[in-house]
């Protein structure tokens, strides 16, 4: 292995045990406390949710991924790819640990369908990470066109199956609109 790959590695797997040991600090269990392990959680209001392998959220993070790749090619463009990558492996990283803080958890719980919210297990935030990863990877391989189109499609595959997605994430998470609330709890 190069010096540069091993660099990489090195630098990453630090980035991935910051994330664990941060929410570990935070009190958030490795495994879902339910007692199950399993790849996908289809149930958004189970305690399962956020605490699985993947759920409907992993959709969204292999957008960050996209979105991570697209601004850090668009600023930094003759920056080395795996220099991109470990920032936005830090980028995600940061948002997972911001996003478990006791204080952005009470906020999720303001949402209608995070009520019960209690934030990503270790296992579920590793992954959701990992997603990004991939999205990342992704973005690198198609072309902008597949990419936006896929961004969509996956957008609209979770609004129209749990009235949710990363546009409703953001709008509620930056300025909460009554009218997104009620729909989302109406289901």
């Amino acid at each position: 292995m190069k010096s540069a790959q091993r660099n990489f590695l090195f630098i990453a797997l630090g980035f991935l045990l910051g994330q664990w040991l941060a929410l570990w600090y935070f009190g958030q269990p490795f495994f879902c406390a339910c007692g199950e392990i399993k790849l996908w959680e289809g149930v958004v209001f189970s305690p399962g949710n956020s605490q699985q392998f993947t759920d409907w959220y992993t959709f969204s993070h292999i957008i960050h991924g996209f979105l991570f790749y697209l601004l850090l090619w668009g600023l930094f463009p003759k920056t080395h790819l795996t220099t991109r990558l470990l920032l936005a492996l830090g980028l995600e990283v940061s948002w997972e640990i911001v996003e478990n803080t006791p204080k952005v958890i009470e906020y999720y719980r303001q949402q209608a369908l995070a009520a019960g919210y209690t934030g990503d297990s270790i296992l579920n935030s590793l992954m959701d990470t990992l997603a990004m990863v991939g999205g990342f990877v992704l973005a690198r391989k198609l072309s902008i066109k597949y990419i936006v189109a896929l961004a969509i499609v996956f957008e609209l595959f979770t609004l129209y199956m749990i009235r949710d997605n990363l546009t409703l994430n953001v709008i509620n998470l930056i300025h909460p609109v009554a009218f997104i609330h009620e729909w989302q709890s109406a289901k």
